[in-house]
């Protein structure tokens, strides 16, 4: 599939970190405390506000992207663990099919000296009782030459299948021990980063938290108004398409331009089906909604952004990958204007979060640490946060 990562202008993007509860203020209170206030440090040395809320936001940015290279170190690891243990079942299947070709040409070896084949002939004519003894045991040892070239063929096809496994098993066990390794740095740098972030956090006064807290709420006003702005756009669309194919259905002129700028009025990703697979993912992200987010948590009880989305999906019928980095690719990437209940919208450059559309400019996500999976403007960490929307089935 084509790239479809948006161009930015360095330097426009002030949202587009999320922190937990009152510190999600932290995300885009830069661009709204400029209108009044400075981010000048303090004369006692002390970090502003200002920089302590970037400080912050920057962190948990930070944690959210150490937490799907979390995720994808963790499904690495499963499936190269599954892949050893599979390997080294094959191994010692084939450890066993060795042991018995080898048992095989033990016994052609005891029935030749019981025979006294190893013999040369004029021995082995002078020690038979009678010629007829001679001729006998060359009989014998002419059908066991033959089943012997086999046993022999067998015992090294098994030889060589078995050591080629064994060096197979061995890489896997490295590449699986590098992995763990991974995994391991992921988890310790997204603790790091949340520990971090919230010992900053804690320093702060209750009259900082306060100016924090009302700066979030600007923050959502903004959200729920563009938000409406677009669900306005969507029905206008919409109505202007259905206007376009009842003059279709009429006999009237077919395209009447109402849907030039907009798209087809159909479309097989938005058909009926899709709705009907979309409808299930909705309900059961709605169903998730009060659960905690939790970094690397796939559900039942608790989801991370890109968790929820792959369940939600699940209960729909359709795979999706574990990561935001793999989920972006999983489906056809279509405008934010054009965006239908079921898409998930993907946010940041680094493409590090992401929700499931409902409809109306809203979408359903598990936002941030210390936070609740929860329904929330798309625009929640503001316009230029939002990095594409794909439809996955």
């Amino acid at each position: 599939m084509a790239s479809h990562r948006k161009s930015r202008t360095p330097g426009t993007r002030v949202a587009g970190i999320r922190t937990p509860a009152l510190a999600t203020a932290a995300l885009t209170s830069v661009a709204l405390l400029s209108q009044t206030a400075t981010a000048a440090p303090s004369d006692d040395g002390k970090p502003s506000l200002e920089e302590v809320e970037k400080k912050v936001g920057d962190l948990y940015r930070q944690a959210e992207s150490a937490t799907e290279k979390y995720n994808a170190a963790k499904e690495k690891t499963a499936k190269q663990r599954k892949q050893v243990d599979t390997l080294l079942d094959d191994v010692a299947k084939r450890a066993q099919k060795l042991n018995d070709a080898r048992e095989e040409l033990g016994s052609f070896a005891a029935a030749q000296y019981r025979t006294g084949a190893g013999l040369p002939d004029t021995a082995t004519f002078l020690l038979a009782d009678t010629p007829q003894d001679v001729f006998d045991q060359r009989q014998v040892m002419d059908r066991l030459t033959g089943r012997q070239k086999d046993a022999v063929d067998d015992y090294v096809t098994q030889q060589s299948e078995t050591m080629k496994k064994r060096q197979e098993a061995t890489q896997s066990l490295e590449t699986l021990t590098e992995s763990q390794g991974d995994l391991k740095t992921a988890k310790a740098t997204v603790q790091k980063k949340l520990g971090d972030a919230r010992a900053l956090m804690s320093k702060l006064t209750a009259e900082e938290k306060a100016r924090l807290a009302a700066i979030e709420k600007e923050k959502q006003e903004e959200a729920a108004r563009k938000a409406a702005e677009l669900a306005e756009r969507q029905a206008a669309r919409e109505k202007a398409q259905e206007e376009a194919a009842a003059q279709q259905d009429s006999g009237g002129p077919a395209g009447s331009g109402a849907t030039g700028s907009s798209g087809s009025t159909t479309s097989p990703s938005t058909g009926s089906g899709y709705a009907a697979k979309a409808e299930k993912a909705l309900a059961f992200a709605r169903a998730q909604i009060g659960k905690p987010y939790v970094w690397g948590a796939t559900g039942p009880g608790s989801y991370d952004c890109s968790g929820l989305t792959q369940a939600a999906w699940k209960a729909a019928g359709v795979s999706l990958p574990r990561t935001t980095y793999d989920q972006v690719n999983a489906g056809t990437t279509v405008p934010v204007s054009q965006a239908q209940p079921g898409d998930l919208v993907f946010f940041y450059d680094d493409v590090t979060h992401v929700g499931i559309y409902i409809g109306n400019g809203m979408m359903i996500h598990a936002p941030k640490p210390g936070t609740y999976v929860r329904e929330e403007s798309v625009y929640y960490d503001g316009e230029s946060a939002i990095h594409s929307v794909v439809r996955p089935a």
